[in-house]
């Protein structure tokens, strides 16, 4: 690598630790407000919901790594416009593709980084996260409580044993009012339901402890026995709670890739539309292929700015961060939602990037 792209690089690396420092703090303080802090209102321990708070710091590196690129990119490449520095090289003959070639070399090295950090870290420690949530259940049931805030809807945990248990109401004390465990078979109705006026989590177990309740088996959905009881107790296994909006089961975004494509080709015989699913399986490349697009972008148009003789700045960089991040959000819930194509929902944002910046070139070449 010659000096000139060195010093681009030198430019670029200080602010990218920066950015990227500021992208998961940005991120951890969102999942704060709506995960975190409530947890802890409801008497969680501290303990376990810094653990769940670390767990989730790989999945912010891996999506702040093209952002973070992308804002100190723009940063240090206006430096050295605003510097006249880029004046300078061109005048003594470096070609403006020389600016090119670093960024994106350090765009392709974070981009396999991010891919890496997902199939590696990030599906990990989603499987950890699941775990550490079943903990702070065990631990204080009160904290199932939080499904009595979205929309008064009942908080419905996941077993091991593919059994829905829906609790209506958590008390202080850890009982548990209205409880409904549902056994379920794949693509048949449920097997088992059983119903309880009251519960709780024996402490330090995983027995569920009913009162006044009922037990209905059923057989080509017409109940076979109804079982009415004072007292029981219910064994469960791997019991699953989700406090992000989930269902305690994993995102197909967090399957490992060999999992993931084994899922979606075995929907794609079967003919079953999954928009989630494929959109999962095309984000896996498109997020991690973002570093590349946006580094395209930033020195498109650091090459605009300097034959415009426009200056950009930090503000210039929140604006174009923020602008990716709300694309990035709305094509990911419309291709979820099966409202456009998973491949093109999950790359639009990396297309238009590059639109722009072949937009911007061609505009910088006729100035």
């Amino acid at each position: 690598m010659k000096r000139f792209e060195r010093y681009v690089l030198a430019e670029v690396l200080p602010p990218l630790a920066g950015a990227l420092a500021v992208v998961i703090v940005l991120l951890l303080l969102a999942l704060l407000q709506a995960v975190f802090a409530p947890l802890l209102a409801k008497g969680a321990s501290p303990l376990l919901v810094a653990r769940l708070a670390a767990l989730n710091i790989p999945e912010a590196l891996a999506q702040g790594l093209p952002i973070a690129l992308m804002f100190a990119a723009l940063l240090g490449l206006s430096r050295l416009a605003a510097d006249s520095e880029i004046k300078a090289a061109l005048a003594s003959g470096v070609p403006a593709s020389r600016l090119f070639r670093p960024v994106l070399l350090l765009a392709g090295l974070i981009a396999l980084l991010a891919f890496g950090m997902n199939e590696l870290l990030v599906t990990r420690a989603k499987v950890q996260a699941q775990s550490v949530q079943r903990e702070i259940v065990l631990d204080n049931p009160r904290v199932i409580g939080l499904g009595e805030t979205r929309g008064g809807q009942s908080l419905v945990l996941r077993d091991a044993l593919n059994r829905a248990i829906s609790v209506g109401e958590a008390l202080p004390g850890g009982e548990l009012r209205d409880l409904r465990i549902v056994t379920m078979q794949t693509g048949q109705p449920p097997r088992e339901v059983i119903t309880a006026r009251r519960g709780r989590l024996r402490p330090g177990s995983n027995v569920l402890e009913l009162e006044d309740g009922r037990r209905v088996t059923f057989q080509d959905a017409r109940p076979v026995t109804v079982l009415t009881f004072t007292r029981g107790t219910l064994p469960v296994q791997d019991v699953q709670a989700s406090f992000d909006g989930g269902q305690g089961t994993l995102k197909p975004i967090y399957l490992p890739l060999p999992e993931l494509l084994a899922r979606t080709n075995a929907y794609r015989q079967q003919h079953v539309p999954a928009p989630a699913d494929f959109t999962a399986l095309h984000r896996k490349f498109a997020e991690p292929l973002a570093a590349l697009a946006l580094a395209f972008f930033v020195v498109s148009l650091a090459v605009f700015a300097f034959r415009s003789g426009q200056n950009l700045g930090v503000v210039w960089a929140l604006l174009l961060s923020f602008a990716y991040y709300a694309t990035w959000s709305v094509f990911k819930v419309m291709g979820e939602n099966g409202a456009l194509p998973p491949a093109l929902a999950a790359y639009a944002p990396d297309l238009i990037a590059v639109l722009a910046g072949l937009v911007l070139l061609w505009w910088a070449g006729r100035r």
